[in-house]
């Protein structure tokens, strides 16, 4: 394991410290600010992801209560062809909060039903596959929301360490670089000044000046 280098020494070494030492405080500076703004969005899509979920669990339970129904008057034998929906597609909007690009709004399109496929056997099994559809467009709307949150979350994780790191290691390390860079220029100025007057006091006048 080799030693660590000496700090740089010098004017030069003292003004790329003291610009260095600036430029970090000022990036601590905004990424604090931009902290601000992520905990602020990240608390919204959290109170929007929990709604989803409410919202999604509320359509599921309904639909679920209607199916029950449609089988109690129909039987089990009913849910055959009631089931025989086409897969729905998905479409979701993308957008961006704060530099973190995350899914929107979402929209649900059903897929084509035949004529030929045969209707649902009662009422109650037209509100399910209506309850049901609810349920998807609800389920669509509760994992874009999950997942903006999700993202904006780790982004807030990432920005928090990258404050510690210059709170407690760069800043504090190039404060320290220049405060050992500016005791060496003192010490040396020091010593400077006084080989001056020890050359001044050897190359004085002469006797009979």
């Amino acid at each position: 394991m080799t030693a660590a280098a000496p700090p740089p020494v010098g004017r030069a070494a003292r003004l790329r410290l003291r610009r260095n030492l600036q430029v970090a405080t000022r990036g601590a500076e905004l990424l604090d600010r931009q902290l601000h703004l992520l905990r602020a969005e990240l608390a919204q899509l959290r109170r929007a992801e929990s709604a989803a979920r409410a919202e999604w669990e509320e359509r599921e339970r309904e639909a679920r209560t209607w199916l029950l129904r449609g089988l109690l008057l129909s039987g089990e034998n009913a849910l055959r062809t009631a089931s025989l929906v086409p897969p729905a597609d998905v479409t979701v909007e993308w957008e961006d909060s704060l530099g973190v690009r995350h899914p929107g709004r979402t929209t649900v399109s059903p897929g084509p039903t035949a004529t030929s496929d045969a209707a649902p056997r009662n009422t109650a099994l037209i509100h399910a596959r209506t309850s049901y559809r609810a349920a998807i467009e609800a389920a669509a709307r509760y994992g874009a929301a999950s997942a903006a949150a999700r993202l904006v979350g780790a982004r807030l994780r990432d920005t928090t360490v990258r404050v510690r790191a210059l709170r407690r290691l760069r800043i504090p390390r190039l404060q320290q670089e220049l405060v050992a860079v500016e005791l060496a220029l003192e010490q040396s100025e020091h010593e400077d000044a006084v080989r001056r007057r020890w050359a001044a006091h050897r190359t004085g006048p002469g006797p009979g000046a």
